[in-house]
């Protein structure tokens, strides 16, 4: 429920809205310099272990047991279990693929919700809606480019985190209904730690300077930060108002790859990018109308 529906709101929720952006373009690119050095699995319970570590620092001393508070601990460990799969996949894809890649893929998620919703729910799409979807499939088709020489087996991998995402996305929003930010954070975070553990110690390599352990501590807290953003932002505006200004992040994910690892997207993946990004926000345009009408 929004606090209040003024502008100075919704600026708040913008704000928030874009420093969760910054926060998850910062996640990947520390998790794809990150698995130059250490196994996968490390790094991701590298990234929840920090995560947890950071947030009951911060967050405990004033929301206390709220945190771990939760009516719904079937859901909760399914999420976490979805969390592991998606940052297994996302980094596991890293290892290979430039950041602007994956954040192409990534924003082709509203896209799958809305496919997902006719499917599951039984939600109806009209002509408007049809054309958006395949408009966005489109795009995802021009940065994967099956069967040329640019075509990575990596890609599939990046493919499957959407899809995992835009499933994880329906879920979070059942849950808000009955959770509070902070205990699906903290909780799914946590029980991504414990899931990916035995994997991690299976595999252990010990950081071997203090820049691996900064990038590692900066990605466990651009994770808590970056999703308690997003969730406080929704208090402040409605999905319509923050939706435009997450698809930003794909600047931010350009800019990583080229200052970290001096890579720059190729003609096909921004055209892709930018026929994905184009489809999502039709998609938010009809549901604005729709909730207008």
């Amino acid at each position: 429920m929004l606090k209040t529906d003024s502008a100075r709101s919704r600026r708040i929720g913008i704000g928030l809205i874009v420093a969760g952006t910054v926060c998850f373009s910062i996640i990947d690119a520390s998790g794809k310099w990150l698995v130059q050095q250490l196994p996968v699995a490390e790094v991701v319970w590298l990234r929840f272990a920090t995560h947890v570590l950071w947030m009951a620092l911060l967050l405990a001393p004033s929301r206390g047991w709220d945190m771990v508070r939760t009516r719904s601990p079937k859901l909760q460990a399914l999420r976490a279990l979805m969390m592991v799969a998606m940052t297994a996949l996302n980094f596991w894809a890293l290892q290979y693929l430039q950041l602007a890649e994956t954040g192409a893929i990534q924003f082709s998620v509203p896209v799958l919700i809305a496919l997902m919703s006719a499917w599951w729910l039984g939600e109806r799409l009209d002509a408007r809606r049809w054309v958006a979807i395949v408009g966005g499939f489109a795009g995802v088709l021009l940065v994967i480019r099956p069967g040329s020489a640019a075509f990575h087996p990596a890609i599939l991998l990046s493919v499957g985190n959407a899809l995992l995402y835009a499933a994880f996305n329906m879920l979070t929003r059942r849950m808000a209904a009955s959770e509070t930010p902070e205990s699906m954070q903290m909780l799914s975070a946590f029980g991504a730690a414990v899931l990916v553990a035995p994997f991690a110690l299976a595999q252990w390599v010990w950081p071997q300077d203090l820049a691996t352990w900064a990038v590692i501590a900066v990605c466990g807290l651009a994770g808590g930060v970056g999703h308690q953003c997003v969730a406080t932002a929704h208090r402040y505006a409605s999905a319509a108002v923050l939706g435009p200004f997450i698809y930003q992040q794909i600047i931010y994910m350009v800019l990583w790859g080229w200052l970290l690892f001096g890579q720059l997207p190729d003609f096909f993946v921004i055209a892709g990018a930018v026929v994905v990004v184009a489809s999502g926000l039709y998609l938010l345009w009809l549901e604005v109308r729709r909730g207008r009408g």
